[in-house]
């Protein structure tokens, strides 16, 4: 009979996303995440296999609270413009750490050498999507966005410019334009 575990898994996948998100994948050492963690190399091992397996973890988790995010942003009731600035300005990465988004940093370090972040990164992309066209369809319904565009071409827009903007923030652009830049996307529409 092995040890019991002594840490929560959920928590160390919550922390190795951080640490990732701060220093990108290749930039994150074995050693790091189980400082980071508070184990040791074995039992990060033991617990998630490798390092790739723990970084697909952390992206598959960021996925998950993004879209719990949005499932909560988007079932209250009143106006689509305001949650849609808001979805975008959270989305992008804005906020405490100005990071961008975490999906974008790690398809755009990782590029096609990796298959499976690709993937993750595809499905959370095409789900966010999913949710801009129906906040833009309900938007459209009730009046208060315009309904001369296709709210699919207006999805993928919005998805387009929040990964653009997630690059931005990363490099440190001001949370006045970018407010500025969200604020004429989205009363675009």
């Amino acid at each position: 009979m092995g040890r019991p575990m002594q840490f929560e898994a959920a928590e160390a996948v919550d922390r190795a996303m951080d640490l990732f998100w701060r220093q990108g994948y290749a930039g994150t050492t074995p050693q790091e995440l189980a400082s980071e963690l508070g184990i040791g190399k074995g039992s990060l091992y033991n617990t998630f296999e490798s390092k790739h397996a723990l970084f697909l973890r952390a992206l598959r988790r960021y996925s998950l609270k993004r879209l719990e995010y949005l499932a909560e942003l988007f079932s209250t009731p009143g106006p689509v413009r305001p949650r849609l600035k808001g979805a975008m300005t959270v989305l992008a990465g804005v906020g405490e750490h100005q990071r961008g988004c975490v999906m974008v940093n790690a398809a755009a370090e990782l590029g096609p050498a990796d298959v499976d972040v690709n993937r993750i990164a595809d499905e959370l992309f095409t789900q966010i999507e999913a949710v801009f066209r129906q906040a833009i369809a309900q938007g459209q319904e009730s009046g208060e966005l315009g309904a001369d565009r296709d709210a699919g071409t207006a999805a993928s827009q919005l998805l387009a410019s929040v990964i653009g903007l997630s690059v931005l923030v990363k490099t440190g652009m001001a949370s006045e334009r970018f407010r500025a830049v969200v604020d004429g996307i989205v009363d675009g529409l």
